[in-house]
């Protein structure tokens, strides 16, 4: 099942050069010390902050300064686009009415990009 995710979990992206931030707004009204977030806590720059620098041809940016330094990778600075929900969620385990999201989700930028948790926001700690 996974970590549960709350605000302030560790994002990367495959295209992205350095790690995001997700933001959970308090309107899921889960009440725990930090906001758990939900399938539905996808939306660039409210949600999911920018990766640093996109590397992906599929972004428009990238592939015209590509193409101005005559093919050679230009990235340029990531703005995510993000239009479908985290999949899978957490199958048995609603916030706000929608799955919960936990470490194992990830969610598709449009321009290629796989967007995971690299960190939870959270940590679990065994006592012997």
């Amino acid at each position: 099942m996974g970590q549960f995710v709350c605000s302030g979990a560790a994002l990367q992206c495959s295209f992205g050069a350095a790690p995001g931030i997700l933001n959970v707004l308090p309107a899921n009204r889960t009440l725990t010390s930090m906001p758990l977030a939900n399938i539905m806590d996808n939306k660039p720059m409210v949600n999911i902050s920018p990766f640093g620098m996109c590397s992906s041809m599929a972004n428009p940016a990238v592939a015209a300064a590509t193409a101005a330094k005559f093919g050679t990778l230009t990235p340029v600075p990531c703005t995510p686009v993000t239009a479908a929900p985290w999949a899978p969620g957490s199958p048995t385990v609603l916030v706000a009415n929608m799955p919960a999201l936990n470490n194992q989700s990830k969610c598709m930028c449009s321009f290629g990009g796989v967007i995971q948790i690299a960190q939870p926001g959270q940590m679990t700690i065994q006592v012997p």
